[in-house]
């Protein structure tokens, strides 16, 4: 591409994503680029289309690969899009018009709709217009109304702030592991993916981050969880700004359809690494001890639901039976 796109778009993949949606994201026209990065020794698909660039990750992994990914945009906005979700395909528009509005806001929050990944129909609908962003309301949350994003109550820009990082640390999280987290409640969000980013507040992230990761001199820790809540808490707290206003998160209609898959179907996935990462650089933030010590009571049922996947598959294997997650592959 001669000059550089307005919005890149990354998805990790193995390329054994469906016809239909390699279909509805090219849907998406103008100044864009598609960044599709693969594991290594994985066959490359073929696509005619100048706006694809394709990578090859050099370690297998979703953190490596996405990694690797946004790395290489160049745009001045990145959406992290995995290859089994929907974006809307007025995206760029909407993108663009929001940051015209907003040229100091950090990230748009999309609208996501959770659609049952067996559900054609569903995931097949006509988009909805988006609208015109000049023309929507600004809502916030009030006492009255402290949780409208949750309750669907917005049909404006609903402001979005900082995640409360400087929250002190609730000692009950290390001692009680039954203790459930508050703090985590409201409009602010942890994750990274689905969202549009202003990309050169992403990239000194990333060139940070990935220093966390060397362990020891010019050994580098490869880790082998998910990217996503990671990277969102780390720009955060890396640019933290008290009751900051960082964005706004549209209303509806969706601008993603999320295919949703019932948690019991999907392999487990120890997350503790990430958080040890965060803790790791941002110690004086009590929101992140919090959640690091909610986490490692995570791992015992993580690996009991482990054990329980394997022996149910052992199972189904030895009566000739097939999950749901076979099915759909």
């Amino acid at each position: 591409m001669k000059e550089k796109p307005l919005l890149s778009i990354v998805t990790a993949t193995k390329g054994d994503f469906s016809d239909y949606w390699l279909e509805q994201l090219l849907a998406v026209s103008g100044s864009i680029q598609f960044i599709l990065v693969y594991p290594p020794q994985v066959p490359i698909r073929i696509i005619e289309d100048s706006r694809v660039k394709v990578l090859i990750s050099p370690y297998q992994g979703e953190v490596m690969q996405r990694f690797v990914g946004l790395l290489n945009v160049q745009s001045q906005f990145v959406l992290a899009l995995d290859d089994d979700d929907f974006v809307h395909p007025g995206i760029l528009e909407c993108t663009y018009c929001y940051f015209q509005r907003f040229p100091k806001s950090w990230v748009l929050r999309l609208k996501i709709k959770n659609i049952d990944f067996l559900d054609e129909a569903g995931i097949k609908q006509s988009w909805q217009p988006i609208g015109n962003l000049a023309e929507l309301t600004i809502d916030c949350q009030t006492p009255e109304n402290p949780f409208p994003f949750q309750q669907g109550k917005h049909q404006g820009l609903l402001e979005v702030p900082i995640a409360p990082l400087n929250k002190s640390f609730d000692i009950r999280h290390a001692v009680f592991p039954w203790h459930r987290r508050s703090d985590m409640a409201g409009i602010h969000f942890e994750n990274f993916n689905n969202k549009v980013w202003r990309n050169d507040l992403v990239q000194p992230a990333l060139a940070e981050l990935s220093q966390a990761m060397k362990v020891a001199g010019a050994l580098t820790w490869i880790p082998a969880w998910s990217l996503d809540r990671l990277l969102g808490l780390f720009i955060q707290a890396k640019f933290f700004q008290k009751d900051a206003i960082i964005g706004h998160a549209m209303p509806q209609p969706e601008q993603i359809r999320f295919s949703y898959k019932n948690p019991a179907l999907k392999e487990p996935r120890l997350y503790l690494s990430a958080e040890i990462l965060l803790m790791k650089s941002y110690p004086q933030y009590g929101y992140l001890w919090n959640l690091f010590f909610w986490q490692v009571y995570t791992i015992p049922k993580v690996i009991g639901k482990g054990i329980k996947k394997r022996l149910i598959g052992n199972r189904e294997q030895g009566t000739g039976k097939r999950g749901n997650r076979e099915e759909r592959e």
